[in-house]
């Protein structure tokens, strides 16, 4: 009878074993990275965790004239923007947002679309991202991967959009098309140049159009770390 025990005992422990062993094997499965993960990774999204300010310019130059632009301080951790027009400052935090900072407050969710497009990709949950296809873009005709970001008919402050975004091997996006309320027809195309890199968050400076001397554009870009 005691042998009949241990040898109970004994199946026990090598079932347990088993089944611990599968256990840690799952847990230590990769999963498989979204398109939209591959591309905020590429440009640098996996040191987002560390950064604690971000302060940038936005504007738009034409032929010879310099936009003045506007200029932002953003904590993101804590959500609090500063923002910057000529004489004028507008302090908020985005938690609490009241009438009186609407107006700021739109200004700062494009300019920083723009900014970090490829990072809203993985933050904008609402949007839905279309399966990558074989496109040629349409301002320097590369054979790129595209894919289309399109927003909600309801919610945020232009819903609707959609925007057809053209990557290359290396996940870098290197142009983009928006269209307003998911119109058939192109509303503006861009490309994404001058890439360069601030604390291993990688953006690209300069956005122009195929025609015309026009660059929407990004100075003093600055991402602080923790």
């Amino acid at each position: 009878m005691k042998s009949l025990y241990l040898g109970i005992i004994c199946l026990f422990c090598l079932s347990a074993c088993k089944s611990e062993k599968k256990e840690t094997t799952e847990d230590h499965s990769t999963k498989e990275l979204t398109i939209a993960e591959k591309i905020a990774n590429a440009h640098g999204f996996e040191n987002w965790k560390n950064v604690s300010e971000v302060q940038f310019t936005f504007k738009v130059d034409r032929d010879s004239i310099k936009g003045k632009g506007r200029s932002w301080v953003w904590k993101p951790k804590e959500d609090l923007v500063k923002m910057t027009v000529g004489d004028a400052v507008v302090e908020y935090s985005r938690r609490q947002i009241d009438s009186a900072h609407i107006g700021a407050d739109r200004g700062f969710i494009n300019d920083k679309f723009w900014l970090l497009i490829p990072f809203q990709l993985v933050w904008d949950s609402s949007a839905s991202i279309s399966e990558p296809k074989e496109m040629e873009s349409p301002i320097k005709k590369e054979t790129l991967q595209m894919i289309t970001l399109t927003y909600p008919n309801e919610g945020g402050y232009t819903p609707g959009d959609a925007y057809d975004i053209f990557y290359d091997e290396n996940f870098l996006i290197k142009e983009w098309v928006f269209r307003q309320g998911n119109s058939p027809e192109p509303s503006l195309a861009n490309t994404f140049e001058n890439y360069q890199d601030f604390n291993g968050i990688k953006i690209a400076i300069d956005h122009k159009k195929e025609e015309g001397n026009w660059n929407l554009n990004f100075a003093d870009v600055s991402i602080t770390l923790d």
